[in-house]
Parts: structure tokens; sequence; C-alpha cells
């Protein structure tokens, strides 16, 4: 393949004297798909040979190799270098690194909650308002983002305090096209079409529904993304924020009009597999198995883009077995919100090269290096959407852009025993037969008591 040789000689003395330059994944020029320009320009804006940064997150193994293969262009562009520490333990690693005085210059975290205690501790470095504009304007839903990662400092301001880059997406609904196609089914638009649905294949003789809240020690969890996708739906960011932070108590009024709008689609008989009493006992590695029997024991499964691990060997994603955003309900004029997760780049120095490589974040080529290889989503309005490496990542990827909203899974924002524990258990409980109230009384009195 020929190389596309650049105009211009800011370019090619970018190509020819960057180190490592022949190690990276992509050669520049080569592929329309990159921003190339994105690259270019900001080699010629950032110039840092011989200057390096310590950076710590929780990327090991192939991850790990992403990740590097992404800073392989910020060093090739600047003449920066990269020491990248990853680990399993990485948040405990950096706290320990933080407590003895020796920070990295920049710690990934996939913990919104941890950015929120560093800032409050002064521990890490309030980004420029100019990146907080930038974001806004730049990805989709960008106020959410801005707020996702905005926190008091130790005087009490709020600001900006770290960079969100890659990205999960936990609302998606799983179905098998043939079945749907067999029935005559189409994938609803809206949520009163999804319920509409559900209705229609009972009445067809059909199960709709798959739903399993087993997962050993953490038994409960799937019911709570169930809820934090409904709380989205039924009621504005700002109470779903609220909720997260316990100003909006656990047993408000619209907390268990959230959990109720649950109990519609898993506390019918008709609606799951097995009945409602299968719900808490069925595996949420299991549950999505009936969509593969023939005749279908179920025609929908709401889960996470993980789910597919628990897929028969050899089922292909698009064709076996393919998604649909949850829909937001037509008449709540919420927008179209997306339950989720994702990593964010705080700077714990005074490194000046540290801002560069949040500088760096912003182009659409450090985006576009790791959407084309696997396992990365984006927010970002100005990536090339035909960079991703399958249709799936890309499909996923439009749903981003598509959001008007984006909120960070709930229970891992709240306080462990609540989020990781009677919030769980509640769940539980709930499918089991107790009612809203009580159940969220519960978890709000759990709450109390960590006060």
């Amino acid at each position: 393949m020929k190389r596309t040789l650049y105009a211009g000689s800011a370019a090619l003395a970018l190509l020819a004297g960057a180190a490592g330059a022949q190690d990276l994944k992509f050669a520049p020029g080569e592929d329309a798909k990159f921003n190339w320009k994105s690259y270019e320009d900001f080699g010629a804006a950032h110039k840092l040979e011989g200057q390096s940064l310590n950076v710590m997150g929780p990327w090991t193994g192939a991850d790990q190799d992403l990740v590097l293969s992404v800073f392989a262009y910020f060093e090739a562009a600047t003449g920066a270098k990269i020491n990248y520490t990853g680990s399993n333990s990485s948040e405990q690693d950096i706290q320990i690194a933080v407590d003895g005085g020796t920070p990295p210059d920049i710690a990934i975290s996939p913990q919104p909650g941890k950015v929120a205690d560093y800032a409050k501790a002064g521990k890490v470095k309030a980004l420029p308002a100019e990146v907080a504009d930038w974001i806004k304007a730049n990805y989709a839903a960008g106020d959410s983002w801005v707020s996702i990662y905005s926190a008091a400092g130790p005087d009490g301001t709020s600001a900006l305090y770290s960079f969100p880059y890659k990205t999960d997406v936990k609302s998606l609904v799983w179905y098998v096209p043939d079945n749907f196609e067999d029935a005559g089914y189409e994938v609803p638009a809206t949520m009163e079409d999804l319920k509409a649905l559900t209705e229609k294949i009972v009445a067809d003789g059909g199960t709709p529904w798959c739903i399993g809240l087993g997962s050993d020690a953490a038994t409960g969890w799937p019911a709570t993304d169930w809820v934090e996708d409904l709380m989205l739906r039924n009621n504005a960011p700002e109470d779903y924020d609220a909720w997260v932070a316990n100003t909006l108590p656990f047993n408000d009024p619209k907390v268990i009009a959230a959990v109720d709008d649950f109990g519609w689609f898993a506390k019918n008989d008709a609606f799951v597999a097995g009945g409602t009493g299968a719900v808490g006992s069925t595996d949420f590695r299991d549950s999505p198995k009936g969509l593969f029997d023939s005749p279908p024991k179920c025609y929908m499964h709401r889960q996470a883009s993980f789910i597919p691990s628990f897929f028969p060997e050899g089922t292909e994603i698009g064709k076996d077995a393919d998604f649909f955003y949850f829909p937001a309900y037509a008449g709540k004029d919420l927008g179209k919100p997306i339950l989720g997760a994702g990593t964010s780049f705080m700077v714990m120095s005074d490194n000046p090269a540290a801002m560069d490589l949040i500088a760096f974040l912003e182009t659409p080529i450090a985006h576009e290096v790791w959407m084309a290889q696997s396992g990365f989503l984006t927010p970002h309005k100005g990536v090339n959407v035909d960079a991703y490496a399958n249709d799936v990542l890309k499909k996923q990827g439009a749903m981003l852009l598509d959001a008007t909203t984006f909120r960070f899974d709930a229970s891992d924002l709240m306080p462990g025993g609540v989020g990781a524990g009677t919030f769980w258990t509640g769940m539980v409980d709930y499918a089991g037969g107790k009612d809203a109230a009580t159940v969220t009384g519960d978890i709000q009195k759990s709450w109390d008591a960590l006060k």
C-alpha cells in the first residue's frame, strides 16, 4: 500500500523524527478512516523531547497492550516518554502512592467517587475551564460528562477534576433476530412500544423476558441496573444525581415508582421465563440461554455489553443474536439516556506534560486507534465511526453519540454497604414479593445507619 504523503514539512518531520514511530499500530497517513490531521496538528503544537510521564491505571494484559498502542502516538508526536503501570488493584496502588507522597503524574480510575475523594483532599489538579467547555461541546451528552467528573475541591469550589476516556454501555436489550422475524416482531423504538411488545408476546403464547438476579455473593445486582435505567427514564438527570447522593431519599416516591416499573416486567409470571419465582434464583450468567432454545423460552434479555460472553459458543453477534437500545418513554420528554461506566484521567502532579496528555485525549486519533482494535467506545463527536473494529462496537458507539444524558451505574457510586449491599439484597426481596415502599424504606434505613 502506498503511503499517503502529507502536505507540509511539519507532518514529514513528525514522521521522520519521532522515536518509535515504526512501532505505531497504524502507519500515519495510510488509512483514510483515521483523522491523521489531528495527529499532525497535535504533534506540531506539542514538543516534549526528553520529558516523561508516570501513569498508573487499571488496564493489564491485552488492555494494557491496547492503551500502550494509543500512548505510542502521543510519544511519537511529542517525543515524550510514558511510563505506564497497570494493575488489577490499581485503585489501592494509586491510593498508596498518594498517601506516600509519590503520586503518579496521571492516574486512571473507573470510579468517579474516587475522583471526588481526591478532589476534596486536594490530591488531584483541577482541569482548566477550557477543558470542561471542550467536553461540553465535543462529547455527546457533554454536560453529563462534565457533571460526572466535577467535584468540590478543598475550598468547596466545584471544578472538573478528571477527563473521561473509554466508555461502557449498559442500556441494551438482547434478542435473537430470527425469533423476532419468525414471530413478526419489530424492534421497539420507545418504552411504550417495548411494553406493548411484551404484552403482545404473551398474547401470542410466548414469554417475553429472561431475567436472573443470581450472582453468588453479589446476587441482586442485575436488578439494580434495571432500576437505574428506569430512574433515568422516569425522572430528570438531577433526580438521579440526588438519589445517588441521598439528598433524594431512597424511599422517595420517584424511586419507588422506578422500582415498581422494574416490577412491571419482573413481577408478572406471564412475562418472565420460569415465572417470578425464578427471577431471584436464576444465575444472571444462565438467564440469557432461553433466547437460544427452540422454541425460545424468552424473546428479550436486558443486560450490559459483556453478556455475550455467556451466550452459546460460536454465537455471532449481529446474526445469531443482536441488541437494541433500552428505549426511553416517548411521553416523558427525557431524551435518550444511557446508563454505563467508564474510565477517566486525573492529573496528580505539576508535571506540565500531564496536561499535554489530557490535550492529546481531545484528539480524534487518540480514540480512533483504540476504536479500530477492540473493546473501546467513545462519546467523542469528532471521531470517524467507521474506525470501529466491528459493527457491534459501531452500533454501540452510535448509541453513545445519540445519547442526551449519560450516567454511571448508581450502585457503584453509593456507599458500599448500600450500593453493594442492601440495594442488592433489597431487590431480591422485592422480586420475592415484598412491596417497593417497604424495600426502599429498608434500604434508606441502612443508608441512615452509615451516616
